[in-house]
Order: structure tokens, then sequence, then C-alpha cells
């Protein structure tokens, strides 16, 4: 997967926006105005992404592309450096669960409003 596949593999979900909060380099998706994954535009291709505490700790044991999340909440997200060890399932599915954990944070009323 590369940055192009990944950024429209994200804003094609559902009330999903794409946005840079931080800087001109930080291109960040969020599902109703949370952020679920983010991306480095200025250096080798990377994502941030949610993950379940107990997930991520199983995923960065057994993969060494998947890291604590770069500057961010260590225990809630993982920087997954895509260098062709992993695949483009396995990397949707990991970007399927941050969006998940997201949309199931959500009041009922914001998924509502959302059709999520």
């Amino acid at each position: 997967m590369n940055i192009e596949e990944f950024r429209e593999y994200c804003i094609a979900k559902p009330a999903v926006t794409e946005e840079f909060p931080f800087d001109e380099v930080t291109l960040v998706f969020k599902v109703a105005g949370k952020m679920f994954a983010l991306t480095g535009l200025d250096k080798e291709f990377s994502m941030n992404l949610k993950c379940d505490p107990e997930r991520a700790i199983e995923l960065r044991e057994k993969y060494p592309a998947i890291q604590p999340g770069y500057h961010m909440n260590k225990k809630h997200w993982n920087t997954v450096y895509a260098d062709g060890s992993l695949k483009d399932d396995f990397l949707k599915d990991l970007i399927d669960h941050s969006y998940e954990l997201i949309v199931k944070s959500l009041t009922k009323k914001v998924r509502e409003e959302n059709n999520l």
C-alpha cells in the first residue's frame, strides 16, 4: 500500500473527512470529527492508527513494522510502517479496526446523524 491507496481507502469510509490540523505535512483522517488515522507527507510512508490496547501489544510483538504510536498515546496508537512486510489486506484490516473503534466511541446521536 502506498500513500495514495491509503488516502483513497480512508476517505471512502462513511463520514470521513481529511484535514491538516497540526501542520502542512500531517494528513489526518477523522470520522464524525474524531481522528482515526494520520500520516506524514514529508517522510517515508507510515500511518498512525488507533488500536485496542491488548491487540496493540500483540501486533507489536509479532510484527517489527508495527511500533508504538509516534507522537501519540502509545497505549492506544500504533505507527505502522508500510515497508512491504505487511500485506495490503492486513493494512486495510488495521485501518478498519481503527475506524471501528472511533465509530463505537461516538454517541448514538452522532452515529445516527452520520448514518453510521
